[in-house]
């Protein structure tokens, strides 16, 4: 298990450009499954999660070009279905819980699928029924195999229907669109996700040939078509990303330049990180963060506490409030952090406890942050990095933290950041990888 030692207190500067976004490829990656012809994919995080997909796109007979880590080629015109159903398959997907959606692609243009129960994040329970009412409502069927740990699921006449989803999922909604593409008739998705990636997908789709409408809402209407051709496709920075880089530099009192930061689908994300008290301007498509001394929380117009919470799209992002966390430590105000979305997310506030910070957790989905106004650093401890965005976190906690610190179990930190130590090193921090 590889390590970081961190060694804190250090200001950064410069620019850094933001990967390609994890979420947005393992929804492209596996559209790739939709079509017999040539599909080029550009801006490719290179990460673990990313990385396993298409090695599973290999294994499962999809021919794989890489000209360059952040560029691949697919041709999907001799794939073996039943590699899904196999021991091997079911090893690699098991810890990657983005192989849930090779499903829609493969119930649309193969008729059939096997689900493995998926891995991925320790944050809490995360569905699949999103998914598999979803399909049931097109016309497959699915029984689960508690022996082998699949749903199997079966897709012989899938015809487009109206359904309103229980939750906008967006992983359930890209599911869905893909299995509802090359479906007979008419498919009317109410209370769909409609994050940026998502718009991405549907997008690209289009230039496949698919008939979608609706893009970017919450009502998508998807006429069904016989045939999906190849395209190329370039995707979209990572907003995840481009928020840790934003409170990274705020905490370590930094100044740097996000470059090509895909301004236009931030959504409110500066808005939140503004209201922290943290500086922030456009040059183009850049976003400078000064170095700033102090930064305030805002209160709201009453005076009373700020709250900043989850909501889906175009609400604030979950994967952004630890990042929103950690930076109000050293912020001068208070803060309650409540993430509605996964309940076992706000547990690694712990490990912040112990650096010094002022947290209360008040339960599973709540902390109140009592902002230290850099009067007292937090301070280098070990710690263990639990989920991907915690990771990035404590990483973000340690740079600004007095002395050394050591954060293990670093491959959930490499499953969603590309070289991040690398990247950070060149601003000026200082991290090894033990």
């Amino acid at each position: 298990m590889n390590s970081f030692e961190v060694t804190g207190g250090k200001k950064l500067s410069g620019t850094i450009i933001p990967q390609g976004a994890k979420n947005e490829a393992l929804q492209i990656l596996s559209a790739v499954l939709l079509t017999p012809e040539t599909v080029t994919i550009r801006n490719i995080p290179d990460i673990l999660d990313v990385n396993l997909l298409i090695e599973l796109l290999a294994d499962m007979g999809v021919s794989v070009q890489r000209p360059d880590r952040h560029t691949a080629i697919f041709k999907a015109d001799n794939v073996n279905i039943d590699y899904l159903h196999s021991p091997e398959f079911r090893n690699k997907s098991g810890r990657l819980r983005g192989s849930v959606m090779f499903a829609g692609p493969l119930l649309s243009r193969f008729k059939k699928a096997f689900i493995p129960k998926p891995g991925g994040d320790k944050i809490g329970r995360r569905r699949l029924d999103t998914h598999i009412i979803g399909f049931e409502k097109l016309g497959a069927t699915f029984n689960y195999h508690p022996e082998d740990g699949y749903f199997h699921l079966d897709a012989s006449n899938l015809r487009g229907t109206y359904m309103l989803l229980d939750e906008p999922s967006v992983t359930g909604t890209a599911n869905i669109i893909m299995a509802a593409v090359l479906a007979k008739g008419t498919t009317t998705i109410y209370n769909a996700a409609c994050e940026p990636y998502l718009q991405q997908l549907c997008k690209m789709l289009n230039r496949m040939g698919a008939d979608i409408s609706g893009i970017g809402s919450n009502l998508l209407t998807i006429n069904g078509v016989d045939y999906l051709g190849g395209t190329e496709h370039g995707i979209l920075p990572d907003m995840i990303e481009v928020g840790s880089f934003i409170g990274l530099a705020a905490m370590t009192q930094s100044n740097i330049r996000i470059q090509g930061a895909g301004i236009e689908h931030l959504g409110v994300i500066p808005d939140k990180f503004r209201q922290l008290g943290i500086q922030l301007h456009y040059e183009g498509d850049d976003i400078v963060i000064p170095e700033q001394e102090l930064y305030e929380i805002q209160t709201f117009l009453d005076g009373s506490v700020l709250t900043i919470y989850d909501h889906p799209w175009p609400g604030f992002t979950p994967d952004l409030l630890s990042i929103v966390l950690v930076v109000a430590t050293q912020a001068r105000g208070s803060v309650l952090v409540h993430q509605k979305m996964f309940e076992s997310r706000l547990f690694f506030v712990d490990k912040l406890i112990d650096m010094g910070a002022q947290i209360i957790l008040c339960d599973p989905h709540r902390a109140a942050v009592i902002g230290l106004a850099r009067e007292q650093r937090l301070r280098g401890i070990t710690m263990s990095s639990p989920d991907i965005r915690a990771g990035v976190s404590l990483l973000i906690a340690a740079l600004s933290a007095e002395g050394k610190s050591t954060i293990q179990n670093i491959e959930q930190i490499d499953r969603g950041y590309q070289y991040i130590d690398q990247r950070l090193n060149s601003l000026g921090a200082e991290i090894k990888r033990l």
